[in-house]
């Protein structure tokens, strides 16, 4: 071990006509002339050290391809390695790579797989990792007799980057090896002392005559479902009414307009999810709750948009009829634009204390995002929204962000956003919105109630942080004036000022046979209005632990002082604590919660007892089988007596079996107590790759219901199906 590399250098040869079958074996004749990575170092739990295990990697190109291969030296029976569907390899050993295009830090992609060949990648940006990201690649992976070799075949017109007689990329290669501890390794060190992780990649050059991914991807799809409505009567038994089976075609169109410009177009789109989201428990929360975007085409390229203001949540645009992007890059520019019909566009209006969700009806949205790179991953950008209700209303807001990186450890962040809101007038509406009334320094301004008013408002954000090695700290600002609101986004509270400030310091303990990392922080916030009036406080002090066992553990005590409704609350306190652990190849498992003195937020707010639960198993008891049980409880009692306010759990069990790297069953179920209903949902799913798939499906849901019982003779509460649902959907990718 001659030491770590610090921003190492590869020229990539170019081979011509590779015929590569990423199947793992490297027995094509380009491996022999590829260019050979070597000198890796530790990058966790030790820093800059040299690994325990050999590691090879090798690079080579031609007009079409980047080719990439691992060779692993390690004992092949210590080896992880599930077959698994893709995107489910993290708790495996695999290899990859993170690469930066454009050589500025905003966005890396990480191109990965297991030792069997299974893929998994994603895309980061503006300090997010999104793991839902798809790319076409080839890949191929085998356990030998010295430890396991992968095979990746990367088409360039997979990727993104701007033209040019030759091409110099930032990357690193990067080897995940979990066993006592999750060891990984990296061809480029990594300096625990410098936060900006994209600054420290290596550099990859020599590519001459490759093109980006100008080209034509057709995406047609065909979903076919027969649902049945639930049919009863005074004298009439329960059952299942089917309906007529019903098909739907759909077509996603993206087209390299240029090397650097990308358009998207979906029509009559299927965004109907193949897996329906995890139940949240809101019983004593007063605020809509967020759902993630499970929607591919409005996931790629989501980093662009993401900000710490929430104005895009593309979830906003519910049901598209007909939806399009632009997406490109310009020098240092990059730019987005999404637009689209909605069916049934939710309005969503945040109050002080809580926030109201009602159907819009139809709608057309546009938004647009542009963002300036600078050196030293720093950036400035711009975004406008705009949604225009059919029946009248709309919302805008324009704003500006920034982040900017200096002296190596220390960031300052900023956003600004403007927004003008004009109400539907729906009267109908008014029994779900209720008599609130905001704005205005005596708060009686404007109604909630949809009756056509006008209003403006704004929001602002700004942060100066330190990330280190041992210590940091972090301090923001953020204000929503009571009449702010973001059509296109997500922001559920408003008429709030908030300052806070956290610190940390971490521990890097050597050769430990218990701790990895260990890190001690404590904080401070306080919240006031915009009359002045404090609404809470709340101060906390915790510990962030990562254990051998690849056990990870957190743990934090927080006193507060709140005002609700009016009433102030002093001595609400409590402790949050959480772990979660891979200890096992076959066997790992999650526990966690919160106990505490809390508010009861009911029309009479009361300080009660809550107690908040959340338990998780993820069991293999073979290679392709995966269980994963879970569950969520919670209660709440009144501080001086026995009654129980709420109490209930939501417990969900998803089972795996992987038949082949293409053909897979999953089976989800979910039971709600507080709603007494179950939910069962079979899949069976055919990938070919991550966007030509055939799935076969169906739901089924059952609840608690008064119904006739024809062998009583009567109405009584009964456990029964009420919806059936049974589908597939085929789509295949068509590129040129």
């Amino acid at each position: 071990f001659s030491g770590p590399n610090f921003l190492p250098e590869l020229t990539v040869p170019r081979v011509e006509a590779a015929d590569v079958r990423a199947d793992g074996f490297l027995d094509e004749p380009i491996w022999s002339r590829a260019a050979v990575a070597t000198g890796f170092s530790e990058n966790f739990p030790e820093e800059q050290a040299e690994p325990p295990i050999g590691i090879k990697a090798f690079m080579a190109y031609d007009a079409e391809n980047l080719y990439v291969a691992y060779i692993i030296q390690d004992d092949p029976k210590r080896i992880r390695v599930n077959m698994s569907e893709r995107d489910q390899i993290w708790q495996d050993d695999y290899s990859g790579f993170i690469l930066d295009t454009n050589g500025d830090g905003q966005v890396t992609y990480f191109i990965a797989a297991n030792a069997l060949g299974i893929q998994g990648d994603t895309r980061s940006g503006n300090g997010n990792e999104d793991v839902s990201f798809d790319l076409i690649y080839y890949s191929g992976g085998q356990v030998t007799e010295t430890g396991y070799q992968v095979e990746l075949v990367v088409p360039f017109r997979s990727l993104r980057f701007p033209p040019g007689e030759e091409h110099s990329w930032r990357l690193t290669h990067w080897i995940t090896h979990p066993r006592e501890s999750r060891n990984t390794y990296t061809w480029a060190a990594i300096d625990r002392d410098d936060p900006c992780m994209s600054c420290q990649l290596g550099t990859v050059s020599g590519m001459r005559g490759i093109r980006s991914g100008r080209n034509l991807e057709i995406l047609p799809s065909l979903t076919g479902s027969q649902c049945s409505d639930f049919v009863t009567g005074a004298d009439q038994a329960p059952s299942l009414d089917a309906n007529r089976i019903t098909a739907e075609p759909s077509l996603n169109v993206k087209y390299g307009i240029t090397s650097d410009l990308t358009a998207d177009v979906t029509l009559n789109p299927d965004f109907s999810q193949i897996e329906s989201d995890a139940a949240q428990i809101d019983v004593n929360s007063t605020f809509a709750l967020s759902f993630p975007e499970r929607r591919a085409f409005f996931q790629e390229g989501a980093d662009l948009f993401d900000t710490e203001i929430d104005v895009v949540y593309t979830r906003s645009i519910n049901d598209p009829s007909a939806a399009g992007k632009l997406s490109g890059r310009f020098g240092d520019w990059t730019v987005g634009y999404i637009g689209g019909r909605d069916e049934q566009s939710p309005i969503l209006m945040p109050f002080e204390e809580s926030s109201r969700l009602v159907s819009g009806g139809q709608s057309f949205s546009n938004i647009v995002r542009a963002r300036r790179s600078f050196a030293n991953s720093s950036f400035v950008g711009g975004t406008v929204t705009d949604r225009r209700l059919d029946e009248g209303g709309s919302g805008s807001t324009a704003g500006i962000d920034g982040s900017v990186r200096f002296l190596t450890k220390y960031r300052f962040e900023f956003q600004a956003v403007g927004s003008q809101t004009s109400e539907l007038n729906a009267p109908a509406l008014d029994d779900q919105i209720g008599d609130i009334t905001f704005g205005g320094s005596s708060g009686d301004r404007y109604s909630a109630a949809l009756d056509g008013e006008s209003f403006s408002g704004h929001a602002l954000y700004t942060e100066i942080s330190r990330n280190a090695r041992h210590y940091g700290f972090d301090v923001s600002y953020e204000e929503s004036s009571p009449t702010f609101r973001t059509a296109n986004g997500f922001v559920t509270q408003n008429n709030r000022r908030q300052v806070e400030l956290e610190n940390y310091y971490t521990f890097w303990p050597e050769d430990h046979p218990v701790v990895d990392r260990l890190s001690i922080f404590t904080g401070a916030s306080r919240i006031w209005n915009f009359d002045g009036v404090r609404k809470d406080e709340f101060a906390f002090v915790g510990l962030n632990s990562q254990l051998k066992g690849q056990t990870f553990m957190n743990v934090n005590f927080f006193v507060s002082n709140e005002l609700f409704r009016g009433i102030q609350f002093d001595g609400i306190r409590g402790t949050f604590f959480h772990v979660n652990s891979n200890f096992s190849e076959r066997v790992g498992f999650g526990f966690g919660g919160t106990v505490r003195r809390s508010i009861r937020r009911s029309s009479t707010p009361e300080m009660g007892r809550e107690m908040n639960l959340r338990a998780n198993l993820s069991l293999r008891p073979t290679t392709r089988l995966r269980i994963q049980p879970s569950v969520n409880f919670s209660r709440m009692t009144a501080l001086d007596s026995d009654e129980t306010f709420f109490s209930g759990f939501v417990a969900r069990t998803r089972v795996n079996y992987q038949i082949t790297r293409k053909l897979s069953t999953r089976l989800i179920t979910q039971y709600n107590d507080f709603a007494e209903s179950l939910e069962v949902d079979p899949l069976v799913t055919y990938r070919v790759n991550a966007f030509t798939v055939l799935h076969l499906g169906s739901t089924h849901r059952y609840r608690s219901i008064e119904a006739f019982n024809p062998r009583f003779g009567g109405t009584q509460e009964q456990f029964l199906q009420t919806d059936r649902q049974i589908f597939f959907k085929l789509q295949y990718l068509l590129r040129r």
